[in-house]
């Protein structure tokens, strides 16, 4: 439908040396990455003091991060050193009998089953955004990926702390993880040498300070929820703070659930926001895409709010989250420490390896993908043939470390999508270079300015009859 080449970083033509390596991914991960990782199936290298194994074929995928998933569960020491000041245990980098006893109280919180609650608040927030947006001139500049920052934290204040956080607390923690964003160190070159996971990590004051900010406001809010009691509060916290440890019967520690919450606003905040901001970009440089979406909205709507219900509808609107997240993966690279020694493919892997996996190469791997580096989401709509595996596309990583939240994720960007195409679309600011950067998550830089105009609103239709409706899955 389109021969939109949307942008990428420059890819070396020759290796680059350790010290380029790590000289590049403090920058940006991404640069680090030739012409040759889009077409081998595995590789295996070593960095400093470090075996690095990369799985970049469906079947080594499904190896690593299924079949042996014991062995590879650990996320790597970079990951957990960069989040553990504010995330603590927490699910995205705890691993055994903490990760399982966690993920079985947390998971059912934000289970698919639970969207129904959530995605009225969600519709809600959105509506509130273009309704401020309505009121602007023709062609008023804004900052999407700011913008999007903000709406995505309403959403999840609202939604994983209920009424409980006003606009200065929720304005204190968009920024404490933003400034924590920024300031977390990019590469753990000490574990890269074999210094033990012991040892501490430096952490600058800007790191520290950050940390102070989040944690100052969620501890504020657990201890209100206690105070108050929770049967009132329909939030994820009061959840968390209700749930019992199905074996032993315990709650959560007050530290536990605080990590758990911090987990959930950097992975629903930060991540969200950036596909969303990546949705319009590309929007904005295929036309014929962005009016097949406006079309999709406005049959499938027919000017009314929409509704949980109403997603399953939306195919060509799923199909281009998904082509966006297939571009754009949220997290690009995923990284596990090897528990066991293992063999991968006859090569042997010792134990405390590196083993990657990494959607930024396997999105758009020259054997398992048409035109790979082209914006077509058509190869999401039923009967393309694409992908070819459901371990070829894994925006959300897959197996038993599945993101919990993806369903939350998926419903809340459709509906945002949905909400704002439906009277809006944005611009491009003339002469600005996207440049995709990844440190933590995968953003389209610093900022992404573009002009916002208005389009035809129709008549309401009738609402939607409330027969329940699936949530939309992506390889769930």
């Amino acid at each position: 439908m389109t021969d939109y080449i949307p942008p990428f970083p420059p890819r070396p033509a020759a290796q680059l040396s350790a010290l380029q390596v790590i000289r590049r991914a403090r920058r940006n991960f991404l640069e680090i990455f030739g012409e040759r990782a889009f077409d081998f199936q595995l590789s295996v290298t070593q960095l400093l003091r470090r075996r690095i194994v990369i799985c970049n074929h469906p079947e080594l995928v499904q190896y690593a991060f299924s079949t042996k998933n014991a062995s590879f569960e650990r996320k790597s020491p970079q990951m957990r050193h960069a989040l553990e000041p504010v995330a603590g245990d927490g699910l995205i980098i705890s691993d055994g009998t903490t990760w399982r006893s966690r993920r079985k109280v947390v998971a059912p919180i934000i289970h698919v089953s639970r969207m129904r609650d959530f995605a009225p608040v969600m519709a809600r927030t959105a509506v509130e955004t273009r309704e401020r947006w309505t009121s602007l001139s023709p062609g008023t500049e804004l900052d999407m990926l700011g913008e999007m920052a903000e709406l995505t934290a309403e959403i999840i204040t609202r939604t994983v702390f209920g009424s409980e956080l006003g606009p200065a607390d929720a304005r204190e923690v968009a920024e404490g993880f933003s400034d924590y964003q920024r300031a977390v160190g990019r590469m753990d070159v000490l574990s890269l040498m074999g210094v033990p996971d012991w040892f501490p990590r430096p952490h600058s004051l800007r790191v520290k300070r950050a940390t102070r900010r989040i944690h100052a406001v969620l501890d504020r809010i657990i201890d209100g929820l206690v105070a108050r009691g929770t049967a009132q509060n329909g939030s994820i916290v009061g959840r968390l703070l209700e749930a019992r440890d199905e074996e032993t019967g315990r709650p959560l520690s007050r530290e536990a659930i605080r990590n758990e919450a911090a987990v959930m606003f950097l992975a629903g905040h930060e991540t969200t926001a950036n596909t969303l901001s990546f949705v319009w970009f590309l929007l904005s440089q295929a036309p014929e895409v962005e009016a097949r979406l406006h079309a999709e909205i406005d049959s499938v709507l027919g000017g009314r709010e929409p509704a949980l219900a109403d997603l399953p509808k939306l195919a060509w609107t799923r199909a281009v989250l998904e082509e966006t997240l297939r571009l754009y993966p949220s997290i690009p690279l995923l990284a596990r420490e090897t528990l066991e020694e293992e063999t991968i493919r006859e090569r042997r892997v010792p134990k405390g390896s590196i083993v990657m996996v990494v959607p930024w190469l396997l999105h758009r791997h020259r054997q398992l993908w048409t035109d790979p580096d082209h914006f077509k989401p058509e190869r999401f709509l039923p009967g393309s043939g694409e992908p070819v595996s459901k371990f070829a596309y894994i925006p959300f990583s897959i197996g038993p470390r599945i993101c919990a939240g993806m369903s939350f994720g998926v419903t809340e960007a459709m509906l945002c999508i949905a909400v704002l195409a439906q009277r809006l679309r944005f611009r491009l600011k003339a002469g600005h270079v996207v440049e995709p950067v990844c440190r933590l998550t995968l953003r389209p830089g610093d900022h992404l300015p573009m002009h916002v105009e208005q389009r035809e609103a129709l008549v309401p239709a009738e609402p939607p009859p409330e027969a329940p409706a699936a949530c939309p899955h992506i390889h769930g």
